[in-house]
């Protein structure tokens, strides 16, 4: 029979205060960890209905008694890169997502601009073997897989190549991905990792003589981290400022062929005017935001701790592009989406012309969720619309189900 257990504060919602700012990123998050800890011993406080209330009060409504700590536990819990690696953690994870969802939003942009496909070809990508440009450059091609709208200008087109943005998405794209996957492999290595010290290891680690030892050391330093992060929102504001460029050529009329703006009856109507605008300055926020963290450091203790990693400055502001990243993400698919409604009808056919497996999938489910822009209408709502199918997963499910599963 399985022993109950009483719920712990998380499982209960219960929430410390923390405060976001104070750790340099060695000795541990010192500043989080303590706060985090003084919750649970009954010392600091949790936040309920958006205020500070003292934790020995939260803890005796929840029916919970304060932890009581024994010899060396207080020092383990403060003494590590926990909150940096929390970070880390949703930013990696989410990275991921965004790979494959930029691949997706890509592959519209290519059909709404009328773009080839040949660049995606994989004979390419075999001459620069790159797991990331051919994992990019391979969904590109999945997704776009039997469209009418490509089928319609391979021999009309004037054109002799697309922008950088089309035609060498598999290469920027494929650049992120590989950051991604060698950032990912030094998170997992630190959230199995021992930060503490000093470290004490049992007598059968200390050649079986039956006696522990203590070693001092700096695992708590939050280099590896610190790098990654910072590495990571490099790679990240990539993601947005290709995107933002594929949506630029979009609404620019000069480049695309299409209406201005991508809106009928242009003049008294902006249409995606703004949507650009907006997105444009995401990417410009993330110029000032990429710089790393971790070429700083400032000493701290008298000196002796004189190199500090800034690790958990590079983990929020990795947090800050990644949430830009997600807007640009989903000003590119609202962008797409609206273009190839115009590119869908263009030339003499009776009937719309579809894009591919995968992006005709992607466009049918924007469209039940967001109309057509006809007229000017406030477009934060549409955004966050686009956004919630972004997160919710809904895309990539949609995406994979019509053209199979994407790397």
């Amino acid at each position: 029979m399985r022993e109950q257990r009483t719920p712990g504060v998380f499982e209960l919602g219960l929430i410390p205060f923390i405060p976001s700012k104070g750790s340099v990123g060695s000795s541990g998050d010192l500043v989080q960890l303590a706060h985090l800890v003084s919750a649970i011993i009954g010392e600091g406080s949790f936040m309920a209905d958006g205020k500070n209330v003292p934790a020995r009060s939260v803890l005796k409504k929840a029916g919970l008694a304060p932890i009581d700590l024994t010899a060396k536990e207080g020092l383990a819990l403060v003494n590590g890169t926990q909150m940096m690696g929390a970070f880390a953690v949703h930013c990696t994870y989410e990275a991921a997502e965004l790979a494959k969802i930029f691949d997706i939003t890509g592959a519209l942009s290519v059909e709404a601009l009328r773009g080839t496909d040949v660049a995606f070809d994989p004979r390419i990508q075999k001459l620069r073997p790159y797991n990331g440009q051919r994992n990019s450059a391979k969904n590109v091609r999945q997704l776009m897989e039997g469209s009418e709208i490509r089928k319609s200008h391979l021999h009309n087109d004037k054109r002799v190549q697309d922008a950088y943005s089309l035609r060498c998405m598999p290469q920027v794209h494929g650049a992120v991905r590989d950051t991604i996957t060698f950032c990912s492999q030094q998170v997992n290595i630190e959230i199995n990792s021992a930060t503490d010290n000093p470290l004490i290891f049992a007598g059968s680690e200390n050649g079986g003589d039956g006696k522990g030892v203590h070693l001092e050391g700096g695992n708590f330093h939050g280099e590896p981290l610190a790098l990654a992060c910072d590495f990571l929102a490099i790679a990240l504001s990539e993601f947005a400022s290709i995107s933002e460029r594929r949506t630029e050529r979009m609404v620019n009329w000069q480049l695309s062929g299409l209406p201005k703006f991508l809106i009928e009856n242009g003049g008294l109507n902006s249409g995606m005017m703004i949507a650009q605008y907006t997105a444009a300055s995401l990417v410009s926020e993330n110029k000032v935001l990429s710089h790393p963290a971790s070429v700083d450091s400032i000493p701290t203790s008298a000196n002796q701790e004189d190199h500090n990693s800034m690790g958990s400055i590079a983990a929020q502001k990795c947090y800050q592009v990644l949430e830009n990243v997600w807007r640009v993400a989903a000003i590119e698919l609202l962008v797409a989406c609206q273009a190839i409604d115009f590119t869908r009808i263009i030339g003499d056919t009776k009937k719309p012309l579809k894009c591919g497996k995968g992006t005709e999938a992607v466009y049918g489910l924007v469209r039940k969720k967001i109309s057509h822009l006809d007229r000017d209408r406030m477009l934060h709502a549409d955004i966050e619309a686009a956004l919630g199918l972004l997160k919710s997963g809904e895309v990539i499910r949609a995406a994979e189900a019509a053209s199979g599963k994407l790397d």
